[in-house]
């Protein structure tokens, strides 16, 4: 297996890249959170913006694997991976690449942990509650994926069907 970075910043002009990405949910006394991670303000693509974690899948890497690896390397922590509930696609222009993020439901194995955050990678986490979407997602655009992904993952959680 061919081993390549993980960086977004990793030049890869004109090639296309997997993401795969966790909605960490966890119930705390009865209101839904979503565990996201503030990208380092040192990063060239989306600093100091609240994600939803993952990242790269290697080259015959299979996916779920791919997911679980990306999450220990950020946040020091295994995962329990879901079903997958939404993808989108969009251009990294400091990378130069094409890329397909899946969005997978994900639990962390134990429950609602104290994060190990990889400073390269993130400055902060927290865990939010859907009511909390103004604080999220204020360094984000009304129409950006990630944050439609957010927004379903909590709809889909609710048991409210989804159109299209």
């Amino acid at each position: 297996m061919n081993k390549v970075s993980h960086d977004s910043e990793t030049p890869a002009h004109g090639q296309q890249v997997i993401v795969a990405c966790a909605f960490i949910h966890h119930d705390f006394d009865g209101v839904t959170k979503v565990y996201l991670p503030r990208r380092a303000a040192t990063k060239k693509f989306y600093p100091n913006v609240f994600e939803v974690p993952g990242g790269h899948i290697d080259f015959g890497e299979d996916i779920i694997e791919g997911l679980k690896r990306e999450v220990r390397e950020e946040l020091g922590q295994e995962i329990v991976v879901g079903e997958p509930f939404s993808a989108f696609t969009y251009v990294n222009e400091v990378k130069g690449a094409h890329a397909v993020e899946i969005a997978f439901f994900a639990r962390f194995v134990d429950g609602a942990p104290e994060i190990q955050l990889n400073p390269e990678d993130h400055s902060e986490g927290r865990w939010f509650a859907e009511d909390q979407q103004d604080e999220y997602f204020a360094n984000r655009q009304p129409d950006d994926d990630e944050r439609l992904v957010i927004k379903r993952g909590f709809a889909i959680l609710r048991g409210e069907k989804l159109r299209g």
